[in-house]
């Protein structure tokens, strides 16, 4: 005779203990993909948001690159202008007798430095 006995207090408790653990493992699971999926999300948001920074920034470099060569670009000519302008005066003077270098006045110098030596 055999007589078929069914579980035990002990091991119904068991059986709990063991679908609780498993429950807590899943919710934990849970919680982890639901934390990773998020802080993926929040990565990617910025990524997004420094490329744009970083793409901004090098816009506004490159405009102020544009305006910083723009502006020596203008001194340089205004540089230019004020040596040709004082080139052409010099040429113009060379043939006179207002130039500003001793060889354009040395009928000047001459009279001055040999005046008083010339006899009467």
């Amino acid at each position: 005779m055999t007589t078929d006995v069914g579980p035990t207090p002990s091991d119904t408790a068991a059986l709990d203990a063991l679908k609780r653990i498993k429950a807590a493992e899943a919710d934990w699971d849970e919680r982890l993909r639901t934390a990773r999926h998020a802080s993926n999300e929040a990565l990617e948001r910025r990524r997004v948001d420094a490329d744009a920074t970083v793409k901004a920034v090098a816009a506004e470099a490159e405009a102020e690159r544009s305006r910083s060569v723009e502006k020596a670009r203008a001194a340089a000519e205004a540089e230019a202008r004020t040596i040709v302008a004082e080139g052409e005066a010099s040429a113009r003077d060379a043939g006179s007798d207002k130039g500003k270098r001793p060889k354009d006045m040395e009928e000047r110098v001459l009279d001055a430095v040999l005046g008083p030596l010339a006899p009467d």
